[in-house]
């Protein structure tokens, strides 16, 4: 691993100028950043830390407000994610295991980018917005807007994720499922989130190289599946067809 300087800014503008440069990245939980360091797979000269920028809240305002620095952890373990959001804890649960969850983060978790994370899809499925920060200004775009292949996200130079807004329920109901072909924390073959209610919205992941909105079970036959050491694209077809069924029946049982 190339030696790096760690920056801890006190204020966003002084992260933004900090980031504001090629050999920068943004540094939350580094869970997954410093992994990739130590595989040499990025190289970044300067970290910012965003640990002193009070982005760990979690409000509600008729709709639920993440801070980009709240942990998996205090996600999970909070009682009006439970209440209200069950689908989101009931999720967490089996996301990685509590080590992690202690460290990773929403922002980080989400700007990784890589399709076999669990929140993303179901996040697109709640139909979830993230704000996002640069030099240029604001700007909030869709969860599912946020990708753009494996492992690629569109954020820009210097931008980073503040905010993640996820709409009420109300009377909706959502679900998400995941195919393990090991434990039950381990990365899915494939991950299927539902939301239910007016409008039925469904996300695959794992599958494919990023979240994935499906209309119906009949759109899986023409999707580009990726076969990975987790499955192949056959296999993962199949279980895409069972896995997207028992979704949607846990989605119509959930209580709320």
């Amino acid at each position: 691993m190339v030696p790096f300087e760690l920056a801890e800014p006190g204020s966003l503008p002084e992260a933004l100028a900090l980031l504001d440069a090629e050999d920068a990245r943004a540094f939350s939980g580094g869970t997954a950043l410093m992994l990739m360091m130590k595989a040499g797979v990025l190289r970044p000269r300067r970290l910012v830390s965003l640990r002193k920028l009070g982005l760990d809240r979690i409000e509600v305002n008729g709709a639920l407000q993440i801070g980009a620095m709240t942990t998996l952890r205090a996600l999970e373990r909070s009682e009006v994610v439970k209440r209200d959001w069950p689908a989101i804890a009931q999720t967490l649960r089996t996301l990685s295991n509590v080590r992690v969850r202690n460290v990773a983060t929403v922002g980080g978790a989400l700007a990784h980018a890589d399709p076999h994370m669990d929140l993303p899809p179901l996040l697109a499925a709640l139909g979830a917005q993230v704000t996002i920060q640069g030099k240029q200004g604001t700007r909030t775009v869709p969860v599912e807007d946020l990708y753009a292949g494996y492992l690629e996200n569109t954020l820009q130079r210097g931008e980073l994720i503040t905010r993640v807004e996820v709409p009420a329920l109300g009377k909706r109901r959502a679900a998400y499922l995941k195919c393990t072909t090991r434990s039950a924390d381990d990365w899915p073959a494939v991950g299927v989130a539902v939301m239910l209610g007016d409008e039925k919205r469904i996300f695959v992941s794992a599958a494919t190289d990023r979240p994935t909105r499906l209309v119906d079970e009949a759109s899986i036959e023409s999707l580009r599946i990726e076969g990975d050491l987790h499955g192949s694209a056959d296999y993962k077809r199949q279980l895409l067809r069972v896995y997207l069924k028992r979704a949607i029946d846990e989605a119509r049982n959930a209580s709320h």
